[in-house]
């Protein structure tokens, strides 16, 4: 890593047009009710436009540039400013092109059930990625903090989309634990920053941070301050609960109630995502790599969310109901991405950090897969799918593929997080975390194989599968391309590799 890297700063305004796309679609789709087809076609339309606009901004960050556009000023060292660096690519990048691939495969799963306020759900999940395009491009803690919280909001009728009992206990608990956690934790900590240092813009790198920045260090020689930085430190990793790290993980199981795009979205695109790349960003731009280094923030880190990874793994084994496994895996694996992040050495960083994209394509094969299940088996439960896989190959072998990601198998993308991971924990000299990683391993293959098994392999009961077919072409052919991608980025993980590269340097 090169701590004195320069950095060229560019004004962009097609930054503003990325957070606004999403922002006039959703606004559009909201007068469409009685066109579903025309509905669907902005909802289409503005992700194809979004991922174009994102693609625009490579060439810059390639040529090592910084990408920036001010909104407006509230207070000097205040403001919403917008910025696109490597960092933000990998989030960017992972939002905007899987939005394509869950418009059309959300068209079939609720037009296939018929669900109802169908046009409330679109126009929110284009609201949910607005608000997680606002966080990947967020330049300072205070525009991050307002996009976070638009993306608890907006989320929130998703989680409760089926205005039952079960949805609105589900969305309660959904949105109470993550503005409650925010307005406890994380909103104190961004206002003592700014008042002690005067600052809340990230920094060009990773080594300095805010509160280390020149002119507002909260770190001095006599260690008279650390405290401060220690407890602010704490409360950021508390109050981004949207990362899944326990004990404020229980959201994200009762988020299981809505439909499972909305699954989907929750672990794969969105609002998990935008957790654990706001509480990586803070880390490493916030706090910073000399800061954590000099407070031994990092180890401590990594041991904690080692207890997420394992105890998440374990609860996971236990879960009969698909989507229940599923959401204790995304639990599990998300502090991959912080422990990797928090053991400060190269390789575990870029491990921890393209992660982020290999878990989403992953994970939101299996939600999708999950979701056609039902759609074209009405199966919910693990018990029940025994045999499956012979009537439904297509689902189950996208399924047993993206479970080899999770597990870290190649060819599979989550092999190249693994591995890098793995090697990172070797630079750290941390023979417990890489106990760690191994144990949880062993683990994902325990939760997930069965899966694969019991539907190839299985017995299934006389008469069970009559009619029971592939889900419809609109949810199986995003299934297919959501999995392709994932084996392509594990066997030439380059293109992705070069933005998490340009943060370490």
């Amino acid at each position: 890593m090169d701590p004195v890297a320069t950095t060229n700063i560019v004004e962009n305004s097609y930054l503003l047009l990325a957070v606004v796309i999403p922002l006039f679609g959703s606004l559009v789709v909201m007068t469409l009710k009685n066109n579903p087809n025309l509905r669907e076609f902005v909802s289409f339309c503005s992700a194809v436009l979004l991922f174009i606009i994102v693609l625009s901004f490579i060439p810059y960050i390639k040529a090592g540039e910084t990408l920036v556009y001010p909104i407006f000023q509230l207070l000097p060292g205040l403001s919403i400013t917008l910025r696109a660096d490597g960092f933000s690519m990998i989030f960017a990048m992972v939002a905007s092109s899987l939005w394509i691939i869950a418009v059309f495969y959300s068209m079939g799963y609720m037009r296939g059930l018929k669900e109802h306020a169908q046009t409330r759900f679109n126009a929110c999940f284009a609201l949910a990625i607005f608000g997680a395009i606002g966080v990947a491009l967020s330049d300072n803690l205070f525009t991050l903090y307002l996009f976070y919280e638009i993306v608890s909001v907006c989320t929130y009728p998703l989680v409760a989309h089926h205005q039952d009992d079960e949805g609105y206990e589900g969305g309660k608990k959904y949105i109470v634990y993550l503005t409650t956690t925010a307005k406890l934790f994380l909103l104190p900590a961004l206002i003592l920053i700014y008042v002690l240092t005067g600052n809340l813009d990230f920094p060009h790198n990773i080594f300095t941070g805010i509160v280390s920045a020149e002119g507002g260090s909260l770190v001095d020689a006599t260690g008279g301050r650390d405290w401060i930085v220690i407890m602010l430190y704490i409360f950021c990793l508390f109050g981004f609960a949207k990362n899944g790290v326990m004990p404020f993980h229980h959201w994200l199981p009762g988020a299981m109630v809505a439909p499972t795009p909305v699954s989907a979205l929750l672990h794969a695109v969105a609002v998990v995502k935008v957790g654990v790349f706001c509480t990586t960003r803070v880390m490493l731009y916030g706090f910073g790599y000399d800061t954590m280094s000099q407070l031994n923030l990092g180890i401590p880190t990594a041991y904690f969310v080692g207890f997420t990874i394992i105890t998440a793994s374990v609860i996971a084994l236990t879960k009969d109901n698909l989507k229940a496994r599923l959401a204790y895996s995304t639990v599990s694996q998300l502090s991959y991405i912080i422990l990797g992040v928090a053991l400060l050495t190269p390789h575990a960083i870029e491990g921890g950090l393209i992660h982020i994209v290999n878990h989403a394509f992953a994970k939101i094969t299996l939600f999708f897969c999950a979701g056609a299940i039902y759609v074209a088996a009405h199966k919910k439960n693990i018990s029940e799918m025994s045999g499956l896989g012979r009537t439904m190959p297509f689902t189950f072998g996208a399924f047993a593929v993206a479970s080899l990601s999770m597990i870290g198998a190649p060819p599979v993308a989550g092999f190249v997080s693994k591995w890098y991971l793995l090697v990172g924990s070797m630079e750290a000299h941390q023979v417990g975390i890489l106990l760690i990683l191994i144990a949880s391993t062993v683990l994902n293959v325990g939760y997930f194989a069965p899966v694969t098994y019991k539907a190839f392999f299985g017995k299934l009961p006389a008469g069970a599968a009559v009619g029971i077919k592939e889900a419809p072409l609109s949810m199986l052919v995003p299934i297919l391309i959501a999995v392709t991608i994932s084996v392509i980025i594990g066997i030439y993980p380059n293109f992705m590799m070069q933005f998490v590269k340009a943060v370490t340097g």
